[in-house]
C-alpha cells in the first residue's frame, strides 16, 4: 500500500489566504467588518492556525487591520491607499509592456485579442467576475512574457487593493471604455511599438488611480468588544476548503 504523506500545512495556509482575499475583494467581507479566526476557520473547514497565518499575510498586504486583544477587521477603502497601490501596479505594468513587446509572438497577440473579446462580452452582460478575470488574463500575457518574477509578485500583491474599487464602480463609463484601450494596447504590441504600448498602459492604470476618490468611505466606528472577546458580526458564506 502506498505510504500516506503528511498534509502540507503551507498549502492549507495558502488556501485560507486565497479564500479570504477573494471574499474581501468581492465584498463578501465588507470594509470595516470584524472577523474572527474561529468563525472563519469553521466556515472554511480548516483549523485556526492556517487562518491566523492567512490573516497575518492579509494584514501585511493592507486588506485587514488588527488591534491586539481587541479586534481584527477588514480595512476600509481609503483613497490614498488605493492610489498608492494603483501607482505601484501601473509602474509594474509599464515595465512589463516595455520588456515584453519585443518578445511577443503571434500566440501572445492572439491570446490578448481573445482575452479582450471575453472582457468586452462580460462588460456588456454586466458579469463582473468574468470581466475582471479576462482583464487579468490580457495583462498577464505581457507580465509572463517579461519574465520578471519580482514584477509579477508585486502586481499580485497590490492588485487586490485596486480590484475592490473596480468592483464597486463596475459598469461606469471608464470600465466600459477599457475594451477600446485594450484594443489600442494590442495594436501597439502587434506593431512592436513598445513605447506606444507603455503610453496606453499608463492611460489604463492612471484611470484607476483617478477612480479611487469615488470609492472611499467614511471611517467606520471602532468596534466595541464583547465581554471576554471580539464583537460579533454576521459571517460571510464560504465554501469549505478541500484538505
Amino acid at each position: 500500500m502506498e505510504a500516506l504523506r503528511p498534509v502540507n500545512r503551507t498549502l492549507l495556509r495558502d488556501r485560507a489566504y486565497d479564500a479570504l482575499r477573494d471574499a474581501i475583494v468581492r465584498g463578501d467581507l465588507a470594509p470595516g467588518s470584524v472577523v474572527k479566526d474561529a468563525d472563519l476557520a469553521e466556515r472554511l473547514g480548516l483549523s485556526r492556525a492556517p487562518v491566523r497565518e492567512a490573516l497575518a499575510r492579509l494584514g501585511d498586504e493592507g486588506l485587514v487591520e488588527s488591534k491586539p486583544q481587541s479586534y481584527t477587521r477588514v480595512t476600509r477603502l481609503v483613497s490614498r491607499v488605493v492610489r498608492d497601490a494603483a501607482a505601484v501596479v501601473r509602474v509594474m505594468h509599464e515595465l512589463a509592456a516595455r520588456t515584453a513587446v519585443p518578445l511577443l509572438g503571434p500566440d501572445g497577440i492572439r491570446a490578448m485579442r481573445e482575452a479582450n473579446a471575453r472582457f468586452a462580452a462580460a462588460v456588456r452582460s454586466a458579469d463582473v467576475e468574468a470581466a475582471l478575470r479576462a482583464d487579468d488574463e490580457l495583462h498577464d500575457v505581457l507580465v509572463r512574457a517579461s519574465g520578471n518574477h519580482a514584477l509579477a509578485a508585486t502586481i499580485t500583491r497590490y492588485t487586490p487593493l485596486i480590484r475592490r474599487v473596480e468592483r464597486r464602480l463596475f459598469g461606469d463609463a471608464g470600465s466600459c471604455g477599457s475594451a477600446a484601450l485594450h484594443d489600442r494596447l494590442i495594436e501597439a504590441c502587434a506593431a512592436g511599438d513598445a513605447e506606444e504600448a507603455v503610453r496606453v498602459t499608463t492611460e489604463i492604470w492612471r484611470a484607476l488611480e483617478h477612480l479611487a476618490d469615488d470609492a472611499t468611505e467614511p471611517a467606520p466606528p471602532r468596534p466595541s468588544p464583547e465581554p471576554g472577546g471580539q464583537p460579533s458580526v454576521p459571517a460571510p458564506e464560504f465554501r469549505p476548503q478541500d484538505r
